[in-house]
């Protein structure tokens, strides 16, 4: 696709809410996925640290 045919598609006020809430949504998934994973990292490995000393 080139660039001389691209033209941005103007959304009414409903969907761009929409679209916004979208994003909310699947930026809190992010974030909770990220947590979760930061946490289950730590827990696996603070965990087994006095053993090992």
């Amino acid at each position: 696709m080139s660039e001389e045919n691209f033209k941005p598609v103007k959304l009414s006020d409903e969907a761009r809410r929409a679209q916004k809430r979208r994003n909310l949504w699947l930026a809190l998934a992010l974030i909770t996925f990220v947590v979760l994973v930061a946490l289950t990292t730590i827990m696996r490995l603070g965990g087994g640290v006095p053993e090992r000393m």
